[in-house]
């Protein structure tokens, strides 16, 4: 899980800084989860799926589908 919000959030050219801010977490924090030092909690995933336009499936790696429905990325 922790290398694609990592991946996610370089495709999309972000800083750590900059989620963070999305978030409304620290660089600091938001840093902890791509490492997987930190849990995650639910609604940073819930944010983090609405942002990237993903489902949690995909983000958990419970799922190789990004999309919900398996429709295309949004725009």
């Amino acid at each position: 899980m922790y290398r694609r919000i990592r991946d996610l959030r370089e495709d999309h050219d972000l800083t750590q800084t900059q989620l963070g801010q999305i978030l409304s977490c620290s660089q600091r924090v938001y840093s902890n989860y791509e490492r997987g030092e930190l849990d995650i909690p639910t609604e940073i995933l819930r944010k983090l799926a609405r942002y990237y336009g993903v489902t949690a499936d995909y983000l958990l790696e419970l799922s190789d589908i990004p999309w919900p429905y398996g429709g295309a990325p949004r725009e």
